[in-house]
């Protein structure tokens, strides 16, 4: 049985919000339930990222004009985990439902597939955003972080966690084992992730590869996210708004098709 041949699925008709925050509430709280490995893993990560990257480059110049290192890594860190938390808040909680069967309630629930997918979605960016809090407010006690554009920090840093909060959620749909989830993560997530300018600054590398890291769509979100606190961008960010906004879109409506055809889901 898929989604849209469940008698019990509205099509079209008022959303029901009931339904969504029920399985918000159930994600949130299965977050919550293992905090240590959610929250304060990626926090000691970050950490030792930043720790790592400041004694290895610590000598060099600023990678931005009048920005210290550690100003210009502490974004990019915080972007990093906040991208790799939402994709696994969405994909592990998709994933864990199909293979325990749990699914099948969600498929037999009142619920329209865009409802699904939407509070799939939503519980994995209030996790990921959880998280990527707790590591900023921890930076912020060694490292001197200006807000320069809070709307800026906050606008690109939801819209980073619902891009990544979407791909967990096709890639929870498609994967039919662990090994498939581990070589998304792994050859998909870490890669766009690591090779986005987190780092280092992308305008520093030779002409003729730069544009192989442009095409990134976290390094547009980076922009936005970084420009927040250091005041600085290295493209426009009415064009990084649009990249990432056009992929949102992409990948919600790939979601809720996925969803409404009940591809690879069980019931």
């Amino acid at each position: 049985m898929t989604l849209m041949e469940s008698p019990r699925v509205r099509p079209f008709g008022p959303v029901n919000w009931r339904g969504m925050w029920s399985l918000y509430r159930r994600e949130q709280l299965r977050f919550l339930r293992y905090g240590v490995e959610s929250i304060a893993g990626p926090a000691i990560t970050s950490l030792m990222f930043l720790a790592i990257f400041q004694l290895a480059l610590g000598d060099r110049a600023d990678p931005m004009p009048g920005v210290a290192l550690a100003q210009f890594l502490a974004p990019g860190i915080v972007m990093f985990s906040l991208a790799h938390s939402a994709f696994e808040a969405a994909a592990v909680a998709i994933f864990h439902d199909k293979i325990e069967g749990m699914i099948g309630d969600i498929l037999g629930a009142p619920m329209t597939p865009l409802e699904v997918v939407g509070a799939f979605a939503l519980a994995a960016v209030s996790n990921a955003t959880i998280t990527a809090s707790v590591i900023l407010a921890i930076m912020a006690i060694f490292v001197d972080l200006p807000l320069h554009a809070p709307f800026a920090v906050a606008g690109f840093a939801l819209a980073a966690a619902l891009l990544f909060a979407l791909l967990g959620v096709i890639v929870g749909i498609c994967a039919e084992r662990w090994d498939h989830f581990s070589a998304a993560e792994t050859f998909l997530v870490f890669p766009i992730a690591l090779l986005s300018g987190a780092f280092f600054a992308v305008s520093s590398l030779p002409a003729g590869v730069q544009w192989l890291f442009q095409a990134n769509p976290v390094f547009h979100a980076l922009e936005g996210f970084r420009y927040g606190f250091t005041g600085q961008a290295q493209e426009s960010l009415v064009l990084a708004a649009g990249v990432v906004l056009t992929l949102i879109g992409v990948l919600g409506v790939l979601a809720w098709l996925l969803f409404a055809k009940g591809y690879k889901l069980k019931a």
